[in-house]
């Protein structure tokens, strides 16, 4: 008698559909920092539902084509997801994620960087073997403005900021422009 326990094959299947959803929330974030309307576009089902907490409210086709318009200029973002809790039942899930988002504003007259909490609530849908969202809500968190300081540690990350390699939005982004595979 054997004293390793069973493969659950439906737990495993949850992992999995939760890994997934996660990875779907993850691509949204990235394609926001980078600018790729089309990343983000892949995360919500045709007909998905997107309320941006009060911001925008209607269909997420008319979201992207907003965002289409301002990602490619927008000012330097980064999205870091946490606190990630998906409950799945079927072809149905809600994942609940909090979004820090740090932003810098460097137009007008005062520059400033800003801080800001948000919590996502989603309602996921599996159609043809693909999770995508297909109703999203926000709730604003808190926000808080700075006056824009970048020191790089005072010199001690970077004596020379201009010689860093910094992110961008698509293509000139280093996740688009560096050929992994061959280096």
């Amino acid at each position: 008698m054997s004293d390793a326990p069973s493969l659950d094959t439906a737990a495993v299947q949850t992992l999995l559909d939760k890994q997934a959803i996660y990875e779907v929330l993850i691509r949204y974030c990235r394609g926001a920092d980078r600018g790729d309307a089309d990343l983000i576009a892949q995360a919500y089902h045709e007909d998905a539902i997107e309320d941006h907490g009060g911001t925008f409210q209607g269909p997420a086709s008319d979201y992207l084509a907003m965002l289409r318009k301002i990602l490619p200029t927008a000012p330097r973002m980064t999205h870091a997801t946490t606190n990630v809790l998906i409950e799945v039942e079927g072809d149905l899930a809600r994942a609940e994620s909090y979004i820090m988002t740090f932003s810098r504003r460097e137009d007008g007259e005062d520059p400033f960087d800003s801080l800001t909490m948000a919590r996502v609530i989603d309602r996921f849908e599996r159609r043809d073997g693909r999770w995508a969202i297909a109703h999203r809500r926000l709730a604003w968190e808190w926000n808080h403005e700075m006056p824009l300081k970048e020191s790089w540690g005072r010199g001690a990350i970077a004596p020379d900021p201009s010689a860093l390699t910094r992110g961008a939005k698509k293509p000139e982004d280093l996740l688009y422009s560096w050929n992994w595979k061959t280096s």
